[in-house]
């Protein structure tokens, strides 16, 4: 909540090196904490209940941009850094009227933890093979994703779409994955969720390398909406799973841990496949997002249907 105020008080780009650490921290422990909350509370229907939640953070993603080009645009008129800090204290607002409805929040409980068992449980994530082959599928999605939205735009321009092309393909695709995640976090209830990781990977992997193939709009259009269906039907069950299989206790670190991965894989996708696009091509470039997938998903089945 108090993130956006900071920028505020920027004057040159050193200074945001501080701000986007405390930011990203403030990130970190709001996502795990909010998970293992709704795991807990709602543990039999963790799968649907973790799905909508996905789903309100992907719609906040969305608007995000959205507003804030908005608020630009409306104040056009205004001194450039007025235009900006404007933005600052919207989000702020937001985040200040989210905070005040939080203060009605009670636990019937209280939860007890230390650093002793912090580590422990962290332990006992890392020791343990289906978490951690769970936790790899998850970088090796994100990874796909970051590269995807990363790459796309460009790889679109080398075909001679526009930028609104795009921005109508990540508009679909993010609707499709907002609206489809709480039903297939709900369908994660009721099958057995190691087969829908499964399946999801699958039709994620196949959809990202065969994207370089096509050349009109529509078929691009219907690809990242499958890629996007790979990645909902994929990640709607992977914090289900690991909250199934974990012990209470150490429901938070898991979740945590799971979340990190998934950040280092968010992060390395964009860096590694451009590395690989500008010294080879941009179809080599997504076959290297594929061939991870592949692998972590062959991990992922020897830890979870092979062992006893």
């Amino acid at each position: 909540m108090l993130a956006p105020l900071l920028y505020l008080l920027v004057d040159n780009p050193w200074q945001l090196i501080p701000i986007r650490f405390f930011h990203g921290m403030a990130t970190a422990l709001l996502g795990p904490i909010a998970s293992a909350i709704i795991a807990e509370r709602y543990f039999k229907s963790k799968g649907a209940k973790l799905g909508i939640y996905s789903s309100a953070t992907l719609i906040g993603r969305t608007l995000a941009p959205i507003l804030g080009g908005a608020i630009l645009s409306f104040f056009i008129f205004y001194q450039e850094i007025i235009q900006y800090k404007l933005v600052y204290v919207v989000a702020f607002s937001i985040g200040l009227l989210v905070f005040i409805l939080t203060l009605f929040y009670h636990e019937n409980k209280s939860i007890k933890n230390s650093s002793k068992s912090f580590k422990e449980s962290l332990s006992a994530f890392i020791k343990n093979s289906k978490m951690r082959s769970t936790a790899l599928i998850e970088m090796a999605i994100y990874f796909a994703f970051g590269a995807f939205e990363t790459y796309l735009p460009l790889f679109l321009q080398l075909k001679g779409f526009s930028a609104y092309h795009a921005g109508i393909i990540f508009a679909l695709q993010t609707l499709s994955i907002a609206l489809s995640k709480p039903l297939f976090g709900k369908l994660a209830d009721k099958i057995d969720k190691r087969i829908q990781i499964t399946l999801g990977i699958l039709i994620l992997g196949v959809s990202f390398i065969l994207l370089p193939f096509f050349n009109n709009l529509i078929s691009l259009i219907i690809i990242s909406l499958i890629f996007g269906l790979g990645m909902s039907v994929s990640t709607s069950a992977t914090s289900a799973y690991v909250a199934e299989i974990s012990k209470r206790k150490e429901l938070g670190a898991s979740l945590g841990a799971l979340s990190s991965t998934m950040d280092i894989g968010h992060s390395l996708g964009p860096f590694i496949v451009g590395v690989i696009i500008s010294l080879t091509s941009y179809t080599l470039g997504f076959s290297s997002a594929f061939l991870l997938i592949v692998l972590v998903g062959l991990i992922f089945y020897l830890s979870n249907f092979r062992e006893k």
